[in-house]
């Protein structure tokens, strides 16, 4: 082989030479950027990686806060449940309770209207009260029976010694004469055209002493109210005409108390003579009821 052979084939084996070598140095770095690539993505993998742990464990802290709202909202709905049935419950309580305060209320009214009714009712009965007694009053004040008309009440007491002998049912002669001047004005005064229609009762009542048995006292004071009633309403009675007859026949009662309701004077002391007597009373109609009604009312 020639120089020229040889210097030919010597300068293609340097430049294979020089091309591998530039391949593999190409070959080297392509190797080291894929590498340093793959480490970068592994490290960017990584680090993805924990942050989606970070986020599973904090959406793990947030899934368990939301179940702890969850819950709290839950148990705060029940409370609010059973707050509403409560109210509910409350709500049909007080309907109840203003249904029947209305119902009192209204009843409340009716009884005040009927109370403001007897009480008027009352009212113009004591007027009438009044009227009669002053015009008892009235009619004996210029009489000579030394008549006293009990300023409350209306009722006139006669000592019994006018009428009555001690211990005796019969009426004496003097009784009977004062009985006949007392009896036509009485009679006139309640039983006239102006207040009949007032009059329910007129009672005629005997008392005794406390001196003696009760049964005894009973008796004798049963006997003489019936003494002086039979004397008033005899059929051979002169002293009230037919008319005034018939019409205290139609009210009259007759009782005795014994000694139940004895006179006291002054020192507190029984006055035997005082309790010895015959009480001539009247009542109204309707009064008793209507204060017992009124009585009632007040109760409630």
């Amino acid at each position: 082989m020639t120089g020229m052979g040889r210097r030919r084939k010597y300068e293609e084996t340097t430049y294979w030479m020089s091309y591998s070598d530039m391949m593999a140095g190409l070959l080297l770095a392509f190797v080291l950027i894929i590498s340093f690539t793959v480490l970068h993505a592994k490290l960017q993998y990584d680090e993805k990686e924990n942050q989606l742990l970070g986020k599973e464990q904090e959406l793990m802290v947030q899934s368990d806060a939301l179940e702890a709202e969850r819950l709290r909202v839950a148990d705060q709905q029940l409370k609010l449940n059973d707050q509403e049935q409560a109210l509910a419950a409350q709500g049909e309580k007080i309907a109840i309770q203003e249904k029947t305060l209305k119902e009192q209320s209204q009843l409340l009214s009716e009884l005040q209207a009927l109370m403001d009714e007897q009480q008027a009712k009352l009212d113009n009965i004591i007027g009438v009260r009044s009227e009669l007694v002053q015009a008892l009053k009235e009619e004996f004040d210029d009489s000579d029976l030394h008549i006293a008309v009990d300023e409350q009440t209306g009722a006139i007491t006669f000592d019994s010694t006018i009428l009555f002998d001690y211990n005796k049912d019969t009426l004496t002669d003097t009784g009977k004469e004062y009985l006949a001047k007392f009896l036509p004005g009485y009679v006139k005064v309640l039983l006239g055209d102006k207040y009949r229609d007032y009059i329910s009762e007129i009672l005629i009542e005997g008392h005794t002493d406390t001196d003696g048995k009760y049964m005894f006292n009973l008796e004798l004071s049963q006997d003489r109210a019936y003494s002086v009633a039979e004397y008033c309403l005899s059929d051979d009675g002169e002293v009230l005409t037919d008319d005034e007859l018939e019409a205290l026949r139609s009210v009259v009662s007759v009782t005795g108390r014994s000694y139940s309701s004895p006179v006291y004077d002054e020192n507190g002391e029984v006055d035997m003579e005082a309790s010895r007597r015959v009480e001539f009373s009247f009542h109204l109609k309707d009064e008793e009821m209507i204060r017992e009604m009124i009585d009632i009312l007040a109760s409630q």
